[in-house]
């Protein structure tokens, strides 16, 4: 083990992946959404319009599927200036309904990097999204055995990792959080003493990116896949 971790209770592991594929659904979504409104405007203008879209509805809607199909619907009647037809709504609707229907593709080593710690560890899920959403995945998972909780949060940021240490009752030098995404896994537990690795996923929502300058001087782990992990913990 490497004694950096020597003094870690709990080990927090994101959801969407890090434990399962889940942003590469949400670009197929994007795609097939443009070329139904492909009528109406050029697929990149679509694509950066439904983002926007997207952000100016989170404090709204909050992150996940639901969300994003609701932000698709708004989207399409604001480039169709309201004249979109009813069956391209459906449509619409059918690709979130789709997305939501997706399988648990599980990464690789997941089960065997879950199981091993949970040996020595106290595993918890600490995920955003909508809650109906990530329960039914973590069921599909077959991984919820594993888990001493499951937090689904509203936002990932110091003050809500903070509260949900203090409901866990321990030190932040006492946590490791696993996760794909600096902004929302690694930056916010450094800033708060905690400890984190991070597991990049060959796909990033553009909300998640982060400037280079902010990677500097932040004492986190890269690592290149989950088995990784058990060398560093085991």
């Amino acid at each position: 083990m490497n004694t950096a971790y020597s003094h870690i209770k709990v080990i927090g592991f994101d959801a969407d992946d890090t434990l399962w594929v889940n942003e590469t659904y949400f670009r197929d979504a994007e795609r097939e959404f443009a070329k139904l409104l492909q009528q109406y405007e050029t697929t990149n203008r679509i694509e950066q319009e439904l983002y926007k879209m997207e952000i100016k509805n989170l404090p709204t809607y909050g992150y996940g599927v639901k969300g994003f199909m609701l932000s698709m619907v708004e989207m399409a009647l604001e480039l169709s200036n309201n004249t979109v037809p009813n069956k391209t709504i459906n449509k619409v609707l059918e690709i979130g309904k789709e997305m939501l229907n997706k399988p648990v593709d599980l990464l690789e080593g997941v089960e065997e990097v879950l199981q091993t710690l949970s040996k020595k560890y106290k595993l918890i899920v600490a995920t955003k999204g909508d809650l109906l959403d990530q329960e039914r995945k973590l069921e599909k998972s077959g991984l919820l055995d594993y888990f001493h909780h499951i937090e689904v949060l509203s936002d990932k940021k110091e003050a809500n990792y903070s509260k949900l240490l203090n409901h866990l009752d321990i030190k932040p030098s006492e946590f490791l959080m696993i996760g794909n995404s600096l902004k929302s896994d690694i930056l916010p537990l450094i800033n708060i003493k905690a400890n984190a690795i991070h597991i990049p996923f060959h796909t990033t929502w553009v909300h998640e990116e982060i400037e280079e300058i902010d990677k500097v001087d932040k004492n986190y782990k890269t690592i290149g896949n989950l088995l990784e992990l058990l060398p560093l913990l085991d």
